[in-house]
């Protein structure tokens, strides 16, 4: 089996974060596929806090007040650095994390 090293870039945003007049996350994934990243996830998260030690979650009837969303991509080191101050100017507020995975190939 073909193991290749690749990067992993982790975004976490709020779901209420906005770009112009889109939501932020989805913004974010417009910008992956227009450079022709690989592929991209969204994980709406169900409790999480940040830096101000704020703690988001679901509440009663799934009402939310602000949950974590997190954009998962993985592709070649270059690809992910390529983009990476486009996105950094997006994000006024949250976390990104690159890190080294194996990828393995399915199917």
């Amino acid at each position: 089996m073909n193991h290749e090293a690749r990067k992993m870039l982790l975004i976490s945003v709020d779901e209420t974060d906005r770009h112009g007049d889109t939501s932020l996350y989805e913004a974010i994934v417009r910008v992956l596929h227009r450079h022709q990243i690989a592929g991209a996830t969204v994980q709406m998260g169900v409790m999480g806090y940040g830096s101000h030690s704020y703690l988001h979650r679901r509440r009663l009837f799934g009402i939310s007040d602000d949950k974590p969303v997190s954009i998962l991509t993985v592709d070649r080191e270059e690809k992910l650095r390529a983009v990476l101050p486009e996105i950094q100017g997006m994000i006024r507020e949250g976390l990104m994390v690159l890190v080294d995975v194996e990828f393995v190939p399915v199917g």
